[in-house]
C-alpha cells in the first residue's frame, strides 16, 4: 500500500484562520467520523483547542456499529472528553446536541447572567475533511445555510451561521501534517477524507479486503456472497470482480471499477455497520 498523507496548502492557513478565530469563540464541536474516531482526531487540533470547551461529535454513526459507539464514547469520556453520538439527519439527535452545548457552556452563562450580558454562544464547529461539519450546522440552523458535499475538501474558507442563540463558525477540514499511524491513514481513505486523486484504489481495496477478511470476515461474506474467507485477499478480489460482473473482454478482471465499487459500498454504508478503531 502507498504511504499515504494529504496536507494541501490551505490547510496551513486554515489551521491559522482557526487559530485567531479561537479569541472570539465560546467552544468548540469537534467532529469525528463514529466509524473511525481515533483516526479522526488531529492531534494538531486537539493542541489548538486545549484552553477551550470542547463537545467531541461522533457524527454517521447511523452507519458505525452501535456498540462500537458505546465503547469509544465510555472510553473518551475516561479520557476527560465530553462526547455525542449522532447521525446530522436525526433530529431528535440534532436537539440532543444543541442541548448539550449550553450543558457545556453553562458556567460561563451564568457568569455572563450574573454580569447582564445575555448574547449569543459562538461556537466553531472543526474536524477532519468529510466529517460532516457542514451537514450539522445545516441541521443546528434548520436550513441549508453552508455549502455540502460528499468528498474531502468542500468548505474552503470559514462561514459564519447566525441561530436565535448561537453562532456556528464552519472551518475547513484539516488533516494532521504528517501521519504516524498508516492505519489510521488507510481507515481515513476508506470514509472519503482524503483527496480521492491521491488515493490508488486499487491497492486501497486490496488492503480493505485483507483487513476485512481477517476482523469483519461476515460482512465480506453477507455482501459479496464470499464463502473460502481463508483464501488469499487476491482470490477474494478476483471472486468479487466475478460475482459483480467487473470483467473485461477475455475475462480480464477489472480491478480499476471493481476497487471502486467496494470503496463506495462502504462509504454509503451497504457493506455493514463497524467501527475501525
Amino acid at each position: 500500500m502507498q504511504h499515504l498523507q494529504w496536507f494541501p496548502g490551505h490547510m496551513t492557513a486554515a489551521v491559522r484562520m482557526m487559530e485567531d478565530s479561537l479569541k472570539c469563540v465560546d467552544g468548540v464541536l469537534l467532529v469525528l467520523d463514529a466509524r473511525a474516531p481515533r483516526a479522526s482526531l488531529n492531534p494538531k487540533l486537539g493542541k489548538l483547542f486545549e484552553n477551550k470547551k470542547i463537545l467531541y461529535v461522533l457524527n454517521k454513526s447511523d452507519l458505525a456499529d452501535e456498540e462500537g459507539v458505546k465503547r469509544t464514547i465510555a472510553e473518551f469520556r475516561k479520557e476527560g472528553k465530553e462526547t455525542v453520538s449522532l447521525s446530522a439527519t436525526n433530529k431528535s439527535a440534532i436537539d440532543n446536541l444543541y442541548n448539550k452545548i449550553f450543558v457545556m457552556l453553562k458556567e460561563k452563562l451564568d457568569r455572563n447572567k450574573e454580569k447582564g450580558v445575555f448574547k449569543p454562544v459562538r461556537i466553531m464547529v472543526a474536524g477532519i475533511p468529510n466529517t460532516g461539519k457542514s451537514t450539522i450546522i445545516n441541521a443546528l440552523s434548520g436550513g441549508k445555510k453552508t455549502v455540502t458535499g460528499d468528498k474531502a475538501g468542500v468548505t474552503k474558507g470559514k462561514q459564519w451561521v447566525r441561530l436565535k442563540d448561537m453562532d456556528l463558525l464552519d472551518t475547513p477540514g484539516t488533516m494532521p501534517p504528517a501521519f504516524q499511524n498508516q492505519t489510521y491513514a488507510v481507515h481515513l481513505a476508506y470514509l472519503g477524507s482524503m483527496n480521492d486523486a491521491n488515493i490508488d484504489f486499487e491497492d486501497l481495496a486490496f488492503e480493505f479486503i485483507s483487513e476485512f477478511k481477517v476482523r469483519f470476515p461476515e460482512l465480506l461474506k453477507n455482501k459479496y456472497g464470499i464463502e473460502n474467507l481463508d483464501a488469499e485477499p487476491l482470490d477474494i478480489f478476483n471472486e468479487i470482480c466475478v460475482k459483480r460482473g467487473f470483467l473485461m473482454k477475455g475475462g480480464e478482471y477489472d480491478y480499476a471499477r471493481c476497487s471502486k465499487a467496494i470503496i463506495d459500498d462502504f462509504r454509503k454504508g451497504r457493506t455493514g455497520k463497524v467501527v475501525l478503531d
